[in-house]
């Protein structure tokens, strides 16, 4: 079996897979003619999650027109996963109970580089923007993708380079889509909504703020119209809702190709770009999946909500948002990539095995979480985390690693933990000196920037953009040092940006010196402070 369309039509050589039942053609036809629907973003989560939406629409007779797919980041992508599969996903879903779903996913009818070096794919994406059919672009460029400025504030080169130019010159992925928003704007200042769908607080704040600062750039160096900033601004014409997305995908694994290959699957070979993303004909995921969205869409929009997306206002979203990334998930997540790092676990469900980390999400999440979590109303905060501990993150099938997941700690630590502290220093009725785990996980994190694990192995620190700033602040502390570590760690603590407020000014100051000092005593160390911390 080959991932094509031919080989679609084979059907009963695809024992096993659940195929699309929609008319492909009819689908493709109808997109070319008046797109609904283009997403930026063309990596695995796009590719199970969104366009997996999209699909169940299609098959339910509630669309009749697929995605158009852009990529501006790694063109690769397109060029050798989309194009040699006819634009089709294989969707492994791998459940708790170790039974697998495999479905092809063809929703995607036309995928292109989002830049002006192939004509014709430029051309796909102008027709599609100054049709006045398209209600949404949406986005899962990662939360770096809206980034305009460096960890200094200042002005990232390709955008100062962009901003000299002419917009219809531009070469940065943000700068081509502001200048596709001025020609749908010169076409007839159509209604859109903008809908990021990356797993980052107020994504689509995020976005607005930066299409706003194009704008405004080209405007100023009078290449734009000033009425085209006042098109962008006005939200009952461009709308840049927020959401919340929630589903694992880790990187293709070498076990679900190998079963794959067994069913005769031949196109299951992964990649590796120069961009250095991973990816392969297949995509496999947890069952589990979640997307809640602000419902402002000017131009109308897909009934998503008949695919299991919750539609709702801004208010419940943030606290949607806030349960997941700042108490029932996310802080676990972290806690375990730091430990994990740290104790030489290349497998998140395996942690879950480990007395010592399963207590301690357990305190994390139900002791520490809980009791400042917001019921968002529409999804059960006790319901979710009792998924996510036994359900999700214990799943053998879910080759996640606590590598990926410790991937850019140092944005994470404010949201996922600083928030939760800052709740209890303003309640009347918790005691911030409760906290045990949250302070473990930020002496963790002092001790992960040393790079060598508990067993005094040295080992390489997952990306992070404030690797070469902090970890030069720990010079001179080894495996054995002794404290005392208060005057050493107060500058890395009192930074907010990072920990979400200054920690040398709470009472948990002293608390995570003190668990640092002791996981840097020698080896063993990390192990015996969590275990004494989780046990006390």
């Amino acid at each position: 079996m080959k991932l094509t369309l031919a080989e679609l039509a084979r059907k009963d050589e695809w024992k096993g897979y659940r195929l699309p039942s929609f008319d492909y053609e009819k689908v493709k036809c109808n997109t070319a003619s008046r797109a609904q629907w283009v997403h930026f973003g063309s990596g695995n989560i796009f590719r199970i999650f969104p366009a997996k939406l999209c699909q169940r629409l299609l098959d339910k007779g509630l669309m009749d027109t697929g995605i158009i797919a852009g990529e501006g980041f790694d063109g690769e992508i397109i060029d050798r996963i989309y194009a040699p599969h006819d634009n089709l996903t294989l969707a492994v879903t791998l459940k708790a109970d170790g039974s697998i779903d495999k479905e092809v996913i063809a929703s995607v009818v036309e995928a292109v580089k989002c830049d002006r070096s192939d004509e014709g794919e430029w051309k796909t994406l102008v027709d599609a923007f100054t049709n006045p059919s398209l209600q949404m672009v949406s986005f899962t460029i990662t939360e770096k993708g809206y980034a305009l400025y460096n960890p200094a504030g200042e002005l990232f080169p390709f955008y100062v380079a962009d901003f000299a130019r002419p917009i219809d010159q531009a070469s940065v992925f943000l700068c081509n889509l502001t200048y596709l928003m001025y020609l749908r704007w010169q076409k007839g200042a159509y209604p859109i909504a903008l809908v990021s769908m990356d797993n980052c607080s107020h994504n689509g704040d995020k976005l607005k703020a930066a299409i706003e600062t194009i704008a405004k750039a080209y405007v100023d160096n009078g290449s734009a119209d000033k009425a085209f900033l006042e098109y962008i601004g006005d939200e009952k014409r461009v709308s840049f809702p927020i959401s919340m997305i929630d589903k694992i995908t880790p990187r293709p694994d070498e076990s679900v190709r190998q079963m794959l290959e067994k069913d005769g699957f031949e196109d299951s070979e992964p990649i590796v770009t120069a961009k250095h993303t991973y990816i392969a004909p297949f995509v496999n995921a947890e069952e589990a999946e979640y997307l809640v969205i602000e419902d402002r869409f000017p131009a109308g929009r897909p009934a998503l909500e008949e695919a299991g997306v919750y539609f709702c206002d801004r208010q419940t979203v943030d606290k949607v948002e806030r349960m997941k990334v700042t108490t029932c998930l996310n802080p676990l997540h972290t806690a375990l990539a730091l430990s994990g790092c740290l104790l030489g676990y290349t497998l998140i469900s395996r942690e879950m095995q480990d007395e010592d980390l399963r207590k301690m999400v357990d305190i994390l999440g139900y002791r520490e979480g809980l009791p400042v979590v917001t019921d968002p109303g529409i999804i059960d905060p006790r319901a979710f985390i009792d998924e996510v501990i036994h359900k999700r993150i214990p799943n053998p099938f879910m080759p996640d690693t606590p590598q990926r997941i410790a991937t850019d700690t140092s944005q994470k630590l404010s949201i996922r933990f600083g928030e939760t502290i800052k709740s209890y220093l303003a309640s009347d009725k918790l005691d911030v000196t409760s906290l045990r785990v949250v302070p473990l996980v930020y002496a963790m994190y002092l001790r992960y920037l040393l790079a060598v694990d508990d067993e005094g192995e040295a080992f390489t620190l997952s990306p992070d953009p404030m690797t070469d700033t902090l970890q030069p602040m720990l010079s001179g502390i080894t495996l054995g040092s002794k404290g005392d570590f208060t005057q050493r760690l107060r500058p890395l603590l009192s930074n907010e940006k990072i920990f979400g407020l200054d920690v040398t000014a709470t009472p948990l100051f002293g608390t995570v010196v003190e668990d640092f000092t002791r996981m840097v005593a020698g080896k063993g160390c990390v192990r015996a402070t969590i275990h004494d911390v989780v046990n006390a």
